[in-house]
């Protein structure tokens, strides 16, 4: 992600800002990725924060997506929207940078529920996933100790609400890039046969579940294609946009990036990732000396970095 400037007096801005201290108040566009003045303003920005520019509707693009907002008479359900909200638009931004979902892509887009177990009516089963186009978003875990319990709970070595929301978009961006026949052929080729029954495979994995190795990123990558490629483009997004947030706040190693180093325009990607590598191990140190959480626990194999690869040309040449 990159670091904005103000359009009234050029100071910088993040992502998440509404205004800057100037008293300027502005708007995200995500086809210019650039913060302009708010001349206008999504409807949902006095109860989520939302800070896009409104797209169709009175809505941004992104909260056009939208179908189903979390039972809001639970008053908790609230904050638990805007940290999901703010999470699904960070990851559609991120993917603008490629030109998904811009003004300009004339494919399909998802739509999202976003759902919450805490309803006026009691609780709810709320399972997070994808189906058809379809994305279903368990705000709940919006809350950072929930997610926390269930992190330990399942063994895992990351858990995020922008973690979901990269996972289940894969699910979406495999539909789109499975209308072209040569995409198919080369998945099936590198990932397995995604025609396997998904139901028995995932029951096979709780059952007994695999383990990250050679060709497969996290343990829960090795249950079914769909997931291992869902696992795959999640954490190419998670790496890309490491080395893209870095080089913009101008952090970098005696390697690397350079200034003015943009990761979305790299096509390399074994470049990428051994950047992501590198700035990962070393922000782990520092995070240790604060007894902190690694901040990319995992380990890239071989296996892996051929499919990141993979996913990396696909997404590159896939919009539009």
């Amino acid at each position: 992600m990159q670091i904005f400037r103000c359009p009234a007096c050029g100071a910088p801005l993040y992502f998440h800002n509404l205004g800057c201290s100037c008293g300027q108040q502005v708007v995200f566009d995500p086809d210019r990725q650039a913060m302009l003045p708010a001349v206008s303003v999504c409807a949902n920005r006095a109860d989520i924060g939302c800070n896009w520019v409104p797209d169709t509707d009175d809505l941004c693009r992104s909260c056009a997506m939208t179908e189903t907002v979390p039972d809001l008479r639970e008053p908790d359900n609230l904050p638990l929207w805007e940290k999901s909200e703010f999470a699904k638009r960070w990851m559609l931004a991120t993917l603008a940078r490629w030109g998904w979902f811009t003004a300009s892509d004339r494919g399909a887009r998802p739509v999202f529920r976003m759902l919450s177990e805490q309803t006026a009516a009691g609780e709810a089963d709320v399972i997070m996933g994808h189906a058809d186009g379809l994305i279903t978003i368990n705000v709940t875990e919006a809350s950072e100790a929930v997610r926390a319990e269930r992190q330990e709970t399942f063994g895992e070595l990351y858990r995020t609400m922008i973690g979901h929301m990269r996972h289940e978009m894969a699910h979406f961006l495999f539909l789109r890039l499975a209308e072209d026949e040569t995409f198919l052929g080369q998945f099936r080729a590198i990932f397995g046969d995604e025609r396997a029954d998904y139901g028995e495979a995932l029951k096979a994995h709780y059952d007994n579940p695999g383990v990250a190795d050679e060709t497969h990123v996290t343990s829960y990558a090795t249950a079914h294609p769909h997931e291992d490629w869902a696992e795959t483009i999640a954490h190419l997004l998670h790496l890309v946009d490491m080395v893209d947030s870095a080089a913009s706040s101008g952090l970098a190693l005696p390697e690397g990036p350079p200034p003015g180093y943009d990761a979305y325009a790299e096509r390399d990607t074994e470049a990428v990732v051994t950047l992501a590598v590198a700035m990962s191990i070393a922000v782990n140190h520092v995070n240790r000396a604060l007894d902190l959480p690694d901040l990319y626990p995992f380990v890239l194999r071989q296996g892996v970095r051929n499919k990141l690869g993979f996913a990396h040309r696909a997404l590159l040449r896939g919009a539009g």
